[in-house]
This record gives structure tokens, C-alpha cells and sequence, in this order.
């Protein structure tokens, strides 16, 4: 047989055939077999790993899971026996070349037998591999907890890098123990999502914690049970909550923890929970997020405010939620976008709202339009009820009392960002029943403060949230318009007031700082109770503009000072409490007043040109409890005629005063030293006055010292005065006035004094927060370096004159080369401003006059750099507050 077949083939190809024959040879005979049963039991094996990935994925998706080992190295192998098929199939085409004779021999025997080994080894390994899976019962197991649980976080997180940074500091700075942290802001500014950035810094960041709790207001004992262990306790959900707390103490005793407390409402007892408050001694914490500083303040927490972000940072958060490709789709929407996110005043729940509404709009009609709509109702912009103002609204229902909750809606009334003086809003309040007196009204605002529902502008003006103001908007005119009816159109360019349908049914009413010029249609509102026309064009006013306006309680016309007559149609207002007049042109006030017996308040601050107010008017006033008349009169000749209460220095007014039984606030004006001899007179109106001004006094100089026993005096206003030379030879009378004097003064306005030398009784004031001095042209000193060395003698030097300074202003003062001789500390010092003083080279500042306080000096670039400092220290202490400008005139 042999010799036939070796007739037919050539010698060598004989021999390798011959030595095929053997075991070896079924690895090559068989490879297109073994391939193909290769692919079938790789796709059976791939199939079933598909299935258990499901399977895994699905119970993962449960809390706190995670595949086995088993699991994991199963699919772990999987993927090597993928990639060794992978390989052997990138060569197949070349070892099947090799094979010749119909597939019974190869070129390369050793080749082709290295490849047929290995797909028949592989082929048992898949085999094997889809028998372990089936063996596989369970694929998750419960996961090991780290010190914190990962919290899902929004990838939009924008502002708050240096604010997360001083928070984790405070918790890991052991040498500042401060056991409780509160983090408070308004609705929707991000303190939750400061917290989980807090949360799960601790799975990134070095510590030296054993446990994180995550606990959420409604939930607070059973979250903390279920992160230290006790949810596999079924029985643990029924025992009480005082059990549970000898539980949750007990584990928590032996840990150093950090306790994280999110949306807290009203202050808690954390040994109620089982919190052991020891352990706070020892290093462990606990941050709560709160809408309320009170409750900061009451659990005795370090309180970190949550501000909204600064315009930058609003800006590029905006982005964000807007498409790259909208913004570049026209040259103006980039603009107009920015404009938008302005209106969000920073509050980052107002700016993801419209950023995602805004998201794919690329028409510039529709950005204008948003921009419109947010000015002027921005509760009907897409998502904004739902989303914004129904959170916001949670800390407005949260509010103590009704009246509380008509104080904040109050403020919506005034226009969008403007400073409201704390004074004048309690008025009101009082004038609408909302509080008994003034401090009633202080406990209102400082509740309202508490609740980050208002915000506090320097200590005498507080301000509004814009979308806090909107959401109380889109309450009084939307949501309890049956009950409020608000119709505000404050801030809002007009120049004619709105049509007198829009009054009907309108409870009150707000058209402050627009540009009506007169009101000469007759509205019908007999709900009306508050018209506040402030800083308007006014000019004239029609008889019957008031004739159905029965329940009004407060109108202010303040700041038109273009109205020179008030209608005789005043008298249908039985109902007014409140009546401010104050910085108009009126020129007399009419008899008709007489019918408002209900009156309260009457303010004729800066009525300049009054010059008549009728006998025995004011007297009728029986329940008259603020009068304000600082600057009233002072450009109009003083009719010298029978009945006029305002002539021979207004004694005749001041003796119809002293009938009004309730009056309890007064500001007055002086233009001699005669008239204040005359005022002395009368005990009880100097015990309640509380502003004065001096004016006019120039050719008689005044003695200012004379008002310094005026126990209750808080502000003075010296303006066109000349004052007498101070007399320190009376020590009696220096130390008298150093223990005594000027008790409550802490505002003083120094105005157009031209002949004033020097200011030196000013170191009597010792509570003065607020000095602005402007066109003293000949003052050299502010105070004399001769006059202070006299004083010093009697009552010694080592007094700290200005210890609560906060405001300096000086402007124009062309003579003036010192404020005080020495540096002193200003402990309380905010705010520096100097224009146009050219020759004041030198501050009384030394390194430590702030005591690490920033302070801001403002002032022109050419005056800060001749300033002359003290030492490198104090200008490098002042330095980082400086803002320059031009000096204006």
C-alpha cells in the first residue's frame, strides 16, 4: 500500500504526511471542527454572562449592595477567555492556510498542532466556566459601609468651593471644638447641597471619624438608627423613642461621629434622640441646615451663612443649565442671557428654574420677553410657582403669626433691591395694627431677620431677596388675593398712574419711585388701606380723588416735590392713621385735616416751604402719637398773621403739642439759640424728641450744648450754622458733660458750616456710630488739638473718644488737615470716606485700630497715594479695603 501512494506522491511530501499519523494529528484533521464548537460554546458562555450582568445590575440598583467575588471573578474570567478568543481568531485565516491535503496535513505540523492545542484547551475552559455559572445562587451581597455613604449630588455646583472648605474645616479643625454647626440661608440658596458636598467629602478626604450620619428632618431617630446598624432589627421599629435613644447612645458613645442634619425647622434635643452630647467635648460634630439663624442661635451652634452667589458665579451656573449652542446662536442672547440671570438675584433654585426653561430658546424676542416677564410678574414664568416659590413659600406659612406673615408682605410694597428704613416700615406696622409699639416692631423685624426672610442693611435698613420679594408678590396678589389684593407697581417706569379699574378690590397699593405727574381720575377702592406714592412727579391731586378711600389707614406722599396743595377731598380720609408729607411743597396744610381724628403720625420732615399750619389744628389730633417737623418751614416767610402756629419760632405750635396726651416721638428744627432757650421750657417735648436740626444760625452763632441733656436726642443735623467757641474752662461742667452729655446722640451731619473751625465737642458723643461732615470749607481740625489737651486734663487721656464709630464721612473740605491728633481703635469702624479734602495727608489709623476688622476706605486714587501712614503695618492693614475713584462734585 505504502508503495502505491508513494508511486503517486514526491518523496518529501510523503514523509510529512507519514508523520502525521498519531495522537497529534487529531488536533490538526479536526480544526475547522474544533473552531466552530469553540464559537458555539463561547456564545453560550456569553449569553449567560448577559443574563447574570442583568440579574447583578438589577439587585444592585437595592441600597447598600454589591455583587459577590464570586460573581465578580466569574465575569472577571469571562472577559479573559473573550480576549484569548479574540486573539486565536486574529490569526485564524493564517493557520487555515497552512493546512493542505483537504485539511489532513499542514505546511507547518508544529504551527498548525500549537493552534489546534489551544482552541481545544480554550473550548474546555468555556465549557467549564458555563458550568461554574450555573452553580452561582447568589450575585449581591449587603456592601460594607465606609465612614459616609456616597450621596447623589447635582453635577451643576457652582460657588460654594470656599464655603465648603471653611465648613470642613470647622469639623476637622480639632482645636477650634465647636460641637454644633449650623448652616443657614433662604429656600433654594444651597444648603442641602452644601451638606452632601460635606457628606461626601468624608469618602474622599482624610479624617479621623469612625461614622457619618445622614439624617433628614422628618426622619431624624430612625436615620440614625439605620446608619449605626439597628435596620436589620425589625423588632427596633417598634420599640419607643426613648428606647431607641438608649440604643442609638449606646453605640454612639464609642464612636467618634459626625452627625449631619438636613432641613431643620425649629430647634431639637439631640439627648432626645439619643445623641450623647459628651462625645461633642471629644471631637465629634454635628451640622444641621437650617432656613432659620434662630434655631442656630438656640441649639448654640457656630452659624455659617449660605449667601446667594455673587453675579460671576450666578453667571456661570446659568450656563450650565443653558445650551452652549443657544447662547452662540445670535450675538445679542449671550447679553440679554446675563441680563436674565441678574434677575435671579443669586439664588441658585431661581437660576437652574429659568436656565432650564430658557434652555433651547434661540429667538431674541423670547429672551426680551422672559426678561419682561421676570421684571414684572415672574410667577408666571414656566416653572417658577412650582419649582421656586412653593419651596420659598414653606418659611412664609412656617412664620409664628398672621401679623408676621402681613409684616413680610409688607415689604414687597417697596421697589426690588431697596433699602428699607427699619424706622419708617415699623411705622407703618403700627399704623396698620400689625404691632403695638416700636419694639414690637423690632422683635417683628428681627424674627423676619431670623427666618433669612429679610436681610439686614447696615443696623437701620433691611432689604428683600428678589425672589423673596417675588414669591411675597405672587402670594398678595395671586395666591391670597381674596384676603391681601396688593397691586404694586413700585420701581416701575409710569407716567400716568394705572387705569381705575386696576383699583377696584384693592387692599393696598404701591406706585413708590415712578413718574406719575398727577392723579386726576377717581378711583372706586373702599377696601383700600395703604397708598404709598413715594418719590413720584405729583403735581396736583383732584378734590375727589379721595372721596371713596374711607378705610385708609396710611398714604405717603413723601418725595413729590412738585406738590405744592393737598385737595380739600383729604377730609373723606376718617380712617388715616398715617399721613407722611415729608420732603413735598406744600406750602400750608388745609383745615380739612381737622376730620382725620384717627391720626397717628404726620411727618413734615424737609416740608421746606410750609408756612402756615392752622390754629388748633394739630391740638385736634387727640391720638397723635409722632410728629416730625426737622427742617419744616425753613425756606418760607412765616405768615405773622392770627392762627398761625408756625410764627415767633412756632412757641404757639410747641404749646399745642404739650395737649396731645399720646405723643411719644417728635423732630424738630432750631434757628437760633433763643428758640432752643424757648423749647427748654418744656420738659416733656424735650424728653421725646429724637432728631434735631440747627440751621441757619450764622449770624448769631449757636451753642450746641445746649441740646446736650436732651435725653432721648439720637440724631443732629447742623447745617448754614455757625457755632460759639466751646468753653473748657468749667471743670464741673466738662466732667458733667463727659458723664451726661449727649446720651443717646449717635448720628451726627455736619452740613455747609463755612465758618466752623473744629468739631472738638464731638468727643461728649461717646455712642457715635455715624459722622458725615461735608462743605466745612474752613475747618482745619476735626478735633482741636489745643481744646482736646483742656478736656483731657479734667477727665484724663486714656478715654477711647470714637470707640463706636462705624461711618466716617468728610467731603469737600478743602482746609481740613486732621481728624484727631492720634491713632486710636476703631473696634467698630466699617467704612472711611474722604473727597475733595486735599490737604488731609494722614489718618488717626494705627495696625491695630481695626483689630483685623476689614474696613472699607473710599476715596480718589491721587488722594490714597499721598496718604502718609502710621508705619508699612497700618497701610498694609488698610490696604485690602480700598476702593478708589474720581472725586465727584
Amino acid at each position: 500500500m505504502g508503495n502505491l501512494i508513494s508511486t503517486f506522491l514526491p518523496a518529501d511530501l510523503f514523509d510529512r504526511t507519514s508523520n502525521c499519523v498519531g495522537e497529534q494529528a487529531k488536533y490538526v484533521w479536526g480544526l475547522e471542527k474544533t473552531l466552530r464548537v469553540l464559537e458555539t460554546e463561547l456564545h453560550k458562555l456569553t449569553r449567560a454572562r448577559d443574563d447574570l450582568k442583568t440579574k447583578v445590575e438589577v439587585e444592585e440598583q437595592r441600597p447598600r449592595t454589591r455583587r459577590t467575588n464570586q460573581v465578580a471573578g466569574w465575569l472577571e474570567d469571562v472577559q479573559k477567555l473573550e480576549t484569548e478568543f479574540t486573539e486565536l481568531e486574529r490569526v485564524r485565516a493564517q493557520e487555515m492556510d497552512r493546512l493542505c491535503l483537504g485539511g489532513l496535513c499542514s505546511k507547518n505540523f508544529a504551527s498548525s498542532y500549537n493552534y489546534g492545542t489551544q482552541v481545544v484547551e480554550l473550548t474546555d475552559r468555556v465549557i467549564n466556566l458555563k458550568k461554574d455559572e450555573e452553580k452561582i445562587e447568589v450575585v449581591v451581597e449587603k456592601a460594607p459601609d465606609g465612614a459616609a455613604i456616597e450621596l447623589p449630588l447635582d453635577h451643576t455646583v457652582v460657588g460654594q468651593e470656599l464655603l465648603l472648605g471653611q465648613v470642613w474645616r470647622c469639623i476637622t479643625d480639632q482645636e477650634k471644638n465647636r460641637g454644633i454647626i449650623g448652616l443657614y440661608g433662604i429656600g433654594g440658596v444651597g444648603k442641602t447641597t452644601l451638606l452632601k458636598q460635606v457628606n461626601n467629602n468624608f469618602r474622599h478626604q482624610q479624617h479621623n471619624f469612625d461614622v457619618v450620619i445622614w439624617a433628614a428632618a422628618s426622619t431624624l431617630q430612625d436615620d440614625i438608627g439605620k446608619r449605626i446598624g439597628f435596620s436589620e432589627d425589625q423588632s427596633w421599629e417598634k420599640k419607643s423613642p426613648q428606647d431607641k435613644a438608649v440604643d442609638i447612645g449606646s453605640i454612639l458613645s464609642r464612636r467618634k461621629f459626625v452627625l449631619l442634619l438636613d432641613d431643620i425647622w425649629k430647634p431639637i434635643d439631640l439627648t432626645q434622640l439619643g445623641v450623647p452630647l459628651q462625645k461633642l467635648n471629644d471631637g465629634s460634630k454635628v451640622v444641621l441646615t437650617t432656613r432659620s439663624a434662630g434655631v442656630c442661635d438656640q441649639m448654640d451652634a457656630e452659624k455659617v451663612e449660605v449667601y446667594s452667589l455673587a453675579h460671576d458665579k450666578a453667571w456661570e451656573l446659568f450656563q450650565e443649565m443653558v445650551d452652549r449652542s443657544t447662547l452662540d446662536s445670535h450675538t445679542s442672547i449671550r447679553e440679554l442671557a446675563e441680563t436674565l440671570a441678574r434677575e435671579c438675584g443669586g439664588l441658585p433654585l431661581a437660576l437652574k428654574t429659568v436656565g432650564r426653561a430658557m434652555k433651547s430658546q434661540r429667538k431674541v424676542g423670547d429672551w426680551k420677553r422672559a426678561i419682561h416677564k421676570m421684571r414684572t410678574s415672574a410667577s408666571k414664568f414656566s416653572g417658577m410657582k412650582e419649582e421656586v416659590f412653593s419651596r420659598l413659600k414653606f418659611s412664609y406659612d412656617s412664620l409664628s403669626t398672621d401679623e408676621l406673615r402681613s409684616c413680610l408682605l409688607y415689604c414687597c410694597l417697596y421697589p426690588e433691591d431697596y433699602e428699607i428704613p427699619k424706622r419708617q416700615l415699623i411705622d407703618y406696622w403700627i399704623s396698620e395694627g400689625f404691632v403695638c409699639d416700636f419694639d414690637d416692631g423690632c422683635d417683628f423685624i428681627d424674627d423676619l431677620l431670623q427666618a433669612c426672610l429679610l436681610e439686614e442693611e447696615g443696623d437701620d435698613h433691611v432689604k428683600m431677596h428678589d425672589m423673596i420679594r417675588e414669591m411675597s408678590l405672587w402670594i398678595a396678589c395671586t395666591v391670597d388675593k381674596e384676603e391681601q389684593n396688593f397691586l404694586v407697581r413700585a420701581g416701575v417706569k409710569l407716567t400716568e398712574a394705572p387705569k381705575v379699574e386696576e383699583w377696584e378690590g384693592a387692599k393696598r397699593i404701591s406706585l413708590m419711585k415712578t413718574r406719575i405727574q398727577s392723579l386726576s381720575e377717581i378711583p372706586t377702592c373702599p377696601r383700600l388701606v395703604t397708598l404709598l406714592l413715594d418719590g413720584n412727579w405729583i403735581e396736583e391731586i383732584t378734590d375727589g380723588f379721595f372721596q371713596s378711600m374711607s378705610s385708609l389707614r396710611v398714604l405717603s406722599l413723601r418725595i413729590n416735590i412738585s406738590l405744592s396743595k393737598l385737595p380739600s377731598g383729604i377730609s373723606n380720609l376718617v380712617s388715616l392713621h398715617h399721613l407722611d408729607l415729608s420732603r413735598t411743597n406744600i406750602t400750608g396744610l388745609p383745615q380739612e385735616l381737622k376730620a382725620l381724628e384717627k391720626l397717628r403720625y404726620l411727618n413734615l420732615d424737609y416740608a421746606f416751604n410750609l408756612s402756615i399750619i392752622p390754629h388748633q389744628l394739630i391740638s385736634g389730633f387727640s391720638k397723635l402719637e409722632v410728629r416730625r417737623l426737622r427742617g419744616c418751614g425753613l425756606w418760607s416767610k412765616k405768615e405773622e398773621e392770627e392762627g398761625n402756629v408756625l410764627c415767633d419760632d412756632a412757641e404757639p405750635l410747641m404749646k399745642e403739642l404739650l395737649g396731645l396726651k399720646h405723643l411719644n416721638v417728635l423732630s424738630w428744627t432750631f434757628r437760633s439759640s433763643l428758640a432752643v432757650q424757648k423749647f427748654l421750657k418744656y420738659p416733656k417735648l424735650v424728653s421725646i424728641t429724637q432728631s434735631v436740626m440747627v440751621c441757619q444760625c450764622e449770624s448769631q452763632p449757636f451753642n450746641v450744648l445746649h441740646l446736650a441733656y436732651m435725653e432721648n436726642l439720637q440724631e443732629l443735623r447742623i447745617s448754614n450754622s455757625n457755632l460759639e467757641e466751646m468753653k473748657t474752662d468749667s471743670t464741673e461742667e466738662v466732667k458733667k458733660l463727659f458723664q451726661s452729655g449727649f446720651r443717646s446722640l449717635d448720628r451726627v451731619v455736619i452740613w455747609s458750616c463755612q465758618k466752623m473751625k473744629d468739631l472738638t465737642w464731638l468727643v461728649f458723643v461717646q455712642i457715635l456710630k455715624q459722622l458725615r461732615i461735608v462743605f466745612c470749607t474752613e475747618m482745619e481740625e476735626i478735633i482741636s488739638v489745643d481744646k482736646l489737651r483742656d478736656i483731657s486734663k479734667i477727665i484724663g487721656s486714656e478715654h477711647n473718644f470714637f470707640a463706636q464709630l462705624e461711618s466716617l464721612t468728610i467731603k469737600w473740605g478743602r482746609n481740613l488737615k486732621s481728624v484727631y491728633p492720634n491713632p486710636l481703635p476703631f473696634p467698630k469702624l466699617k467704612k472711611i470716606e474722604v473727597r475733595e479734602c486735599p490737604q488731609l495727608k494722614k489718618l488717626p489709623l494705627n495696625s491695630s485700630s481695626a483689630k483685623e476688622r476689614r474696613v472699607v476706605i473710599e476715596g480718589s486714587k491721587k488722594w490714597w497715594e499721598e496718604l502718609q501712614w502710621e508705619d508699612q503695618a497700618t497701610q498694609n492693614a488698610f490696604s485690602s479695603g480700598v476702593v478708589l475713584g474720581d472725586d465727584f462734585h
